[in-house]
């Protein structure tokens, strides 16, 4: 299978679940509006959502997939079995500790530590305490649930840890249509969607424990032991959980911050949700692939495969990311007005998520060409350096979100987390260019450039779309309306970049066909001539 047919796979699996996520926001956006139980929700959510992006997907994505890959060429799938269950037993234990230790400390974690705005509002402050107490568990779920997925993913087999994630929002968007029949308040609307991510934590851990099964794999549980192997895959899960869960460490930080605030927690996860898809849909994906394919292209020593697969990734995440970004910047207001102004969500709610989105959309290439960087660093096991930099991009983010929030309020937080998003990717990027890790490649050079032309050629022309268009775009004109000129300047949108970027020559038919035909080489074979692409 290609490099983009497996982009493909897990980015087309990434988006059902962010196309079910809209629907869930746009029924939560109805029912909670950005009042108390929906800022009491989203700051509950994030706990759980913080923890396994540090120390599940994070960590086992960077040092789980290269270190069982190994197993399997070394050992067959018999060993890799036995280090799966030395890590199953370590882990479980692990997470049923913390388990127990964070639902008895939760009041002193959400008072001190998530949000100490809402000290001051016992009643936000209650929900939020036991809306995290009962989500947490989820934690432990998709911990487990992401070593598997690692597993599926280290022998090639992507969907089913992609599809996962839909049933969170396939739940949460049931509950919220029952509260909507029955007529619930906000508080019985809040703890139906905790119990419903607790339920969903469990549907996504059977899914992937099935795939495992079916792919030739039993789990049984071992007595949690400090094996050679499980100390190996800690020395370099610790930075890599830090690393991997960058925006997540920042995302908490902000909360803490915007909690002092009503309704900005809630306006930037709304704001979040949309700028997801394409993080989703393409960043995921890529790094999701990349680094199996980068890691056994470096150990069969294809170094040549191994830089051809880095600056693809590259080109096909700008060839995709940077049109996105550009109709982020221009486009934000209308598509918050048509996805989440209804019910308890209000115009004022609307310009506000709006602006964040924008400034969501300035930083969306830099989140995407970080997840395309970091494989060029785990493949090689190195996670020291990625967490050195994800440490300076925190210092970054705290520092201009405690300056820039008094003024600007949740939108001086996304400006914070754009920079340091930025100051991130830079890093990332010199230090492998540094190292000799990222070959010079003049397609690449040459692209880039164009593409950039190509999608301020798009912006431009969708801003004076939207002025021309300005009542059907607006609060007043029916929904119906307003879906058809979204969808309208959507699809004039396309057009116009695929048009700019072909004609440019960002892009090319040769380039695409070359994409969808390439296939890794064979480890057993290094590779010493120009690679496919090479001038």
């Amino acid at each position: 299978m290609s490099l983009v047919k497996k982009f493909a796979t897990v980015g087309g699996a990434t988006l059902g679940s962010r196309v079910f996520g809209f629907v869930r926001e746009t029924f939560m956006a109805a029912a909670l509006g950005t009042g108390p139980v929906a800022d009491a929700f989203n700051t509950a959510f994030r706990l759980p959502n913080t923890f396994r992006r540090l120390f599940a997907e994070g960590a086992f994505n960077a040092a789980f997939v290269p270190l069982f890959a190994k197993e399997i060429e070394a050992r067959g799938m018999e060993g890799a079995r036995r280090f799966s269950e030395e890590v199953f037993g370590v882990l479980f234990t692990v997470l049923l500790f913390l388990t127990i230790a964070m639902e008895l400390a939760m009041p002193f974690i959400v008072r001190e530590l998530i949000a100490p705005g809402f000290a001051d509002d016992p009643a936000k402050f209650a929900s939020t305490v036991t809306f995290a107490t009962i989500m947490f568990p989820y934690l432990a779920c998709m911990s487990l649930a992401a070593m598997m997925a690692g597993m599926l993913n280290s022998l090639h087999r992507y969907f089913a840890a992609a599809i996962a994630p839909v049933f969170l929002n396939v739940i949460l968007i049931g509950v919220l249509a029952y509260a909507w029949y029955s007529g619930q308040d906000p508080v019985a609307v809040g703890y139906g969607l905790s119990w419903g991510v607790m339920a969903a934590g469990l549907v996504q851990l059977a899914i992937v424990w099935i795939a495992v099964r079916n792919a030739g794999i039993k789990i049984g549980f071992r007595r949690p032991r400090l094996t050679a192997n499980v100390r190996r895959l800690l020395v370099l899960a610790l930075p890599a959980a830090i690393t991997g869960g960058i925006t997540q460490i920042n995302l908490l930080i902000n909360t803490n911050i915007a909690s002092a605030q009503e309704g900005a927690v809630s306006s930037l996860v709304y704001a979040d949700r949309i700028y997801q898809l394409p993080l989703g849909v393409v960043g995921i994906a890529v790094a999701t692939v990349l680094l199996p394919e980068l890691s056994r292209a470096l150990r069969g020593g294809n170094l040549n495969e191994a830089a051809n697969l880095q600056n693809r990734s590259v080109e096909f995440t700008l060839f995709l990311t940077l049109p996105a970004a550009a109709a982020l910047l221009v486009m934000s207001e209308p598509i918050v007005r048509l996805l989440f102004e209804r019910g308890k969500f209000s115009p004022e709610a609307t310009v506000v998520v709006g602006h964040i989105l924008a400034i969501y959309g300035l930083g969306l290439p830099a989140f995407v060409l970080i997840k395309a960087f970091i494989p060029g660093f785990f493949a090689r096991e190195d996670t020291r350096t990625p967490m050195i930099f994800a440490a300076i991009s925190v210092v970054v983010n705290v520092s201009l979100a405690v300056t820039l929030f008094p003024p600007l309020g949740a939108s001086g937080i996304a400006t914070a987390e754009i920079v340091a998003g930025w100051v991130n990717a830079l890093l990332l990027f010199t230090t492998l260019l540094w190292r000799g890790h990222w070959g010079r490649d003049i397609p690449l050079l040459t692209r880039v450039p164009r593409l950039v032309i190509a999608a301020a050629i798009m912006a431009a022309a969708l801003h004076y779309a939207i002025e021309w268009l300005a009542f059907p775009l607006s609060s007043a004109a029916p929904l119906a309306v307003r879906a058809a000129t979204v969808c309208g300047l959507v699809a004039a949108a396309m057009a116009i970049y695929f048009a700019s970027a072909f004609g440019l020559g960002g892009a090319s038919l040769g380039m695409i066909r070359r994409s969808l035909k390439r296939r890794a080489a064979p480890a057993a074979a290094p590779t010493t001539g120009e690679g496919p692409d090479s001038p």
